[in-house]
């Protein structure tokens, strides 16, 4: 899986590698120490270079901003990636990454210059989720969780089979087939950005050190003397418009119907209705943070949210509920330090007082809105 490719000048030496393997991990250091190049280019982007140099990073996490930033869904995403990785590492006794971080030692002894040539994961997956409508995310979000036990079953042979596939590629190999915005988003504008970035790199001589289901992508783009406008892969598209009416709309329509049960069926309807609504939100919602293993307390504070977050478009019940219980079990440095372990099994998912925390803000979020489409034909079957 080793190319050798004449660029503007340049020589590259373009690695495929698989993300836990052995052979890769040898392949790579051997390369770089045979070539001795001026520039090393790694599929890392600049977050998860640090993140591999760095490794008590976990213990900088505020998971109280992750919230308020409204991005617990996104770091649950990328825990389950890097559990999917660490459970095939773990099983055949190599790091995750190993060849990247081979990569990196072997250009820093030959005084190599390090470039991570990654776009960064955040707006990767940013532009997947922009890509997708609600049902689509739904069904992302299955798959992920049921690919968490994928990596059982897989043998050692089966590895080297797997240099063929992105990580991602992997995890989604189903969901992908029916939204071309992943094969998209998490190849093709990856394969463009990387060979853009690795073209530019100094130097004469550059080694690249890249996942095999990149490689063909990579050549193809390198073969052309078009350049590659990386200001607009690395730019997360707006929110669709769709989704900006529904979060108007659907608390608006909420509000006519409580309107409409008073003035056509009278008050004890609309009381019934209100009733209704409070029920059918904070039950799910408080279902959603049991099922998470939430704390009492944020538990009540889901069952009391949920009704009014519903009808507000700039709150979640999830936001609400991950905060009190972060608040109630605020995280030790253990469980900061313990993520990178307890990611590893369903059961470490829960047990992980940062790890429950997103749980707790999924769930509920997932149960208010089950709440919503609950309440909303019994209703209706009021006013007719």
């Amino acid at each position: 899986m080793v190319s050798h490719i004449s660029c503007n000048g340049k020589t590259i030496i373009l690695i495929g590698t698989a993300h836990v393997s052995r052979q890769s991990a040898r392949l790579v250091e051997d390369t770089i120490h045979e070539q001795l190049p001026d520039t090393v280019c790694v599929e890392l982007c600049q977050t998860r270079l640090a993140s591999l140099k760095d490794a008590d990073r976990w213990r900088n996490m505020d998971i109280v901003k992750v919230i308020k930033q409204k991005k617990a869904l996104l770091l649950f995403i990328n825990l389950l990636l890097a559990s999917f990785q660490k459970k095939m590492a773990d099983k055949f006794n190599i790091k995750p990454g190993q060849e990247m971080i081979n990569a990196i030692t072997a250009a820093e002894k030959t005084n190599a210059l390090v470039v991570p040539a990654d776009r960064e994961i955040q707006i990767t997956l940013s532009r997947v989720w922009r890509g997708m409508g609600m049902w689509e995310k739904m069904k992302l979000m299955v798959s992920l969780i049921f690919s968490f036990g994928a990596s059982e079953d897989i043998k050692e042979e089966d590895i080297e089979q797997m240099k063929q596939e992105d990580i991602l590629q992997t995890l989604l190999a189903d969901v992908k087939k029916a939204h071309p915005i992943i094969e998209r988003s998490l190849i093709d504008e990856r394969d463009q950005f990387l060979a853009e970035k690795i073209r530019s790199a100094p130097g004469e001589k550059i080694v690249a050190v890249v996942g095999a289901a990149h490689a063909p992508g990579i050549k193809r783009y390198l073969a052309g003397s078009e350049r590659i406008d990386l200001d607009a892969l690395n730019t997360v598209p707006p929110a669709g418009n769709t989704g900006k009416i529904l979060k108007w709309a659907i608390p608006a329509a909420i509000l006519f119907l409580f309107a409409a049960g008073f003035l056509m069926e009278g008050k004890n309807a609309g009381a019934d209705m209100i009733w209704i609504w409070i029920a059918a939100n904070g039950i799910f919602a408080g279902i959603g943070a049991m099922i998470a293993l939430a704390h009492p307390l944020t538990i009540i504070s889901s069952i009391i949210a949920a009704p009014l977050t519903s009808l507000n478009p700039m709150i979640a019940a999830g936001w609400v509920a991950g905060l009190v219980e972060a608040f109630s079990r605020k995280p030790k440095v253990k469980d900061l330090e313990d993520i990178p372990k307890d990611i590893v099994s369903i059961k470490g998912f829960w047990h992980n007082n940062v790890t429950r925390i997103l749980l707790v803000v999924i769930f509920t979020n997932l149960g208010s809105a089950i709440g919503t489409w609950t309440a909303v034909p019994l209703m209706l079957k009021l006013i007719h």
